[in-house]
């Protein structure tokens, strides 16, 4: 389904590692990325399940929020690109979150709404998933999805995960599903 590589396809040898799927690059997250963020971050609909959207400032700490998961658990967001292009699609990795005073690692995923309905967000996931389980050795991984968000719910499941439990963030119902090591 997926290869990892710590090479970014020139040969050159990157801090974190791409992975990449059939239609998919997950590569790892720089500075420069920011106006693609944007793109997600300032659309109210993409956010609709976030406390908000984000500004130019609060991106830029996503950023180093990112960055410093790289450099503390050797996993993090990583920004997913169209193979065939190299076209931003969004951004999908595993995370430290917590899931009610247990930290947990989380696999996340935010689209840009044009790319919606392609199934890009499930095979992201999945990649994702794999990767947690065969190179980073996770037992297991979680995801945190708010109870309105459909969306969402339907990529976890795809992904194998199952409803393990609901928890109040923010003001806001979410749901924990789950998946182990099989």
């Amino acid at each position: 389904m997926y290869e990892s590589s710590s090479e970014d396809g020139r040969g050159l040898s990157m801090a974190a590692p791409v992975i990449k799927t059939d239609r998919l690059i997950l590569r790892k997250m720089k500075r420069t990325d920011l106006s693609h963020l944007i793109e997600i971050f300032s659309d109210p609909e993409a956010m609709r399940f976030y406390r908000s959207t984000k500004t130019k400032e609060q991106a830029e700490d996503w950023i180093s929020w990112t960055l410093r998961n790289y450099r503390t658990y050797g996993t993090g967001l990583w920004i997913a690109e169209e193979k065939a292009s190299g076209r931003f699609l969004g951004q999908c990795g595993i995370t430290p979150q917590d899931t009610g005073g247990v930290t947990e690692m989380e696999i996340g995923y935010l689209f840009a709404r044009r790319e919606w309905g392609k199934g890009y967000a499930t095979e992201a996931a999945l990649a994702c998933k794999e990767y947690g389980f065969t190179s980073l050795n996770y037992s297991k991984l979680v995801s945190i999805i708010n109870v309105h968000n459909l969306a969402s719910i339907c990529v976890a499941e795809k992904a194998g995960m199952k409803k393990e439990k609901t928890l109040h963030r923010a003001g806001n119902k979410m749901y924990v599903y789950s998946i182990s090591k099989g």
